[in-house]
C-alpha cells in the first residue's frame, strides 16, 4: 500500500461504478428499515405478541442506528473504508439471519439492534467514501447516488419484501434481505479499492465535531426536517383517509408515488448542490415542504389531488438529506467525514422516531392536525438554516476562531482536507 497526501480534487476513477456499489448497499439498508412495517401482522402472530409490540422492532432498529452510528464511526476511523463497509453490511446480514431464525421476541429484538448497528456503520462510511471517490466536482451527485439507494427501497425493496412475506412467510422476506446483504459484502470486498480517510487523527480529534456549533446547527435542521417529513408519511393512511376510503390498493399507490418522486428529488438536489450553495437547496426544499403540507389540507378528500401533492411532498422532502450531508462534510476535520455523516444520518433517524411519538399524540386529537404540525417543523428547519447558519469555510477546532466568509459547498475552496491512502 502506498501512502500519499491528496486533496479532494483527485478522485479515484471510475467513481460512478464504485458509487453504484455503495448505492446497492444503501438499498439493502433502506429495505431492512422499511420491510418490517409490512410484515408486522405476521410477525406478531408468529411471536405471539401484539402488533404494537412487534412495531417496537422498527423503533429499536431506528434507535440502534441513531445511537450506534457516531460511536462506531469514531471507533473505526482509522480502519480502511472497505473493511468498515464489509463489516457493517456483514453485521446487517447476520442480524437479519438471526431475526429470521429466532423463535423468541427477546432474541428478535436483540437481532434488530445488531442489524441497526451494522446499517449505521455501513451508511456513514458509504457516504464519506462516495464523496471521496467522486472528488469536488461531483461530490453532491455521489452523495445523493448513495442516499438514492435507500430511497429506492421505498419503491422496490419494501414492496418486494412484503410480497415475498405474503407468499412464503415473513421469515423468507428477512432471509431475502440477509442474502442481498451478504452479496453486497462480497462485492464490496472484491471491487472497492482500499481507501483510508484517516491516518493521523486520534479519537479525541475525530470526536471534535461534536463541539463545533456549526455541525450541531446542521444536525438540528436535519432533526426538525425529518420530523416534518415523517409525520405525514408515517400516518399517510390517516392523513388521506377521506380520499382512500379504506382502500389498501390506493394507499400502496400513494406510497409508490412518494417513493418514485423522492428518488427524483434526491438525485436532483445532489446536482443542484454541486452547482450552488447547498444551504440554498435546503432552504428551498424545506420551504417547499411547508407549502405542500398546507396544500394537502385542502385536498384530503380527492384521491387524484392527494396523489399529486404526495408526489410533490416526495420531491421536496428527499431533496433535504443529500445537501445536508454535503454541508456537514464541509465542517469535518481530517478523517472526520464518516463521523459527521453518521451524526447527520442519526439525526434523521431520531426525527423518524420522534415523528412516530409526536404523530401518535397528535392523531389522538385529529388526523388533520398532523399536516400543520409537520409544516411547523419544516418551517423551523427552514428558518434555522436561514438565520443560524454562520459563515465558515472549514472545520475549526474547539477554541479556534471561526472564519467570517460565507458558507461554501463542501469540498470546494475551504472544504475538508484529509490524508488518504488507496490501493487499487
Amino acid at each position: 500500500m502506498t501512502q500519499t497526501d491528496q486533496t479532494d480534487t483527485a478522485p479515484v476513477p471510475p467513481w460512478r461504478a464504485r458509487t453504484a456499489i455503495l448505492a446497492l448497499g444503501a438499498f439493502v439498508v433502506g429495505t431492512d428499515g422499511f420491510i418490517i412495517v409490512g410484515l408486522l401482522p405476521e410477525i406478531s402472530h408468529t411471536l405471539d405478541v401484539s402488533t404494537g409490540a412487534a412495531g417496537q422492532l422498527v423503533s429499536l432498529f431506528s434507535l440502534a442506528y441513531a445511537f450506534s452510528g457516531p460511536v462506531l464511526a469514531a471507533l473505526t476511523g482509522r480502519w480502511p473504508r472497505r473493511r468498515v463497509l464489509v463489516v457493517g453490511v456483514a453485521l446487517l446480514a447476520v442480524g437479519n439471519a438471526v431475526t429470521a431464525s429466532a423463535h423468541t421476541y427477546a432474541l428478535v429484538l436483540a437481532s434488530r439492534v445488531l442489524a441497526g448497528a451494522g446499517a449505521a456503520m455501513f451508511m456513514a462510511s458509504a457516504v464519506a467514501t462516495a464523496a471521496y471517490l467522486a472528488g469536488d466536482k461531483h461530490r453532491g451527485r455521489a452523495i445523493t447516488m448513495v442516499t438514492a439507494g435507500a430511497t429506492l427501497a421505498l419503491v422496490l425493496g419494501a414492496p418486494l419484501g412484503t410480497f415475498i412475506g405474503g407468499a412464503w412467510g415473513w421469515q423468507a422476506a428477512i432471509w431475502f434481505v440477509a442474502a442481498i446483504a451478504a452479496v453486497v459484502a462480497v462485492v464490496v470486498a472484491v471491487l472497492l479499492p482500499s481507501v483510508r480517510l484517516d491516518q493521523s487523527t486520534d479519537l479525541r480529534e475525530r470526536l471534535a465535531p461534536l463541539t463545533d456549533r456549526r455541525v450541531l446547527r446542521i444536525l438540528v435542521v436535519t432533526l426538525f426536517a425529518f420530523i416534518g417529513i415523517f409525520l405525514p408519511f408515517t400516518y399517510m393512511s390517516a392523513v388521506f383517509a377521506p380520499a382512500l376510503d379504506g382502500s389498501q390498493d390506493k394507499l400502496a399507490l400513494l406510497l409508490m408515488v412518494f417513493g418514485v418522486a423522492a428518488t427524483a428529488g434526491n438525485l436532483g438536489a445532489g446536482a443542484l448542490a454541486d452547482r450552488t450553495d447547498p444551504r440554498r437547496v435546503v432552504i428551498g426544499a424545506t420551504a417547499g415542504m411547508v407549502a405542500v403540507f398546507l396544500l394537502m389540507l385542502a385536498v384530503r378528500d380527492d384521491f387524484v389531488l392527494a396523489a399529486v401533492t404526495t408526489a410533490l411532498s416526495g420531491v421536496v422532502s428527499y431533496a433535504v438529506m443529500g445537501p445536508q450531508q454535503h454541508r456537514v462534510i464541509t465542517y469535518s476535520p481530517a478523517g472526520g467525514a464518516s463521523l459527521v455523516t453518521s451524526l447527520n444520518t442519526s439525526a434523521a433517524y431520531l426525527g423518524n422516531f420522534a415523528a412516530s411519538l409526536i404523530g401518535a399524540a397528535v392523531l389522538a386529537r385529529s388526523a388533520a392536525l398532523l399536516l400543520p404540525v409537520a409544516a411547523a417543523f419544516a418551517a423551523a428547519a427552514c428558518l434555522l438554516v436561514w438565520l443560524l447558519s454562520r459563515p465558515g469555510k472549514a472545520f475549526a477546532a474547539p477554541g479556534a476562531p471561526l472564519p467570517r466568509d460565507a458558507e461554501r459547498p463542501a469540498g470546494r475552496e475551504g472544504g475538508p482536507q484529509e490524508n488518504r491512502s488507496t490501493t487499487s
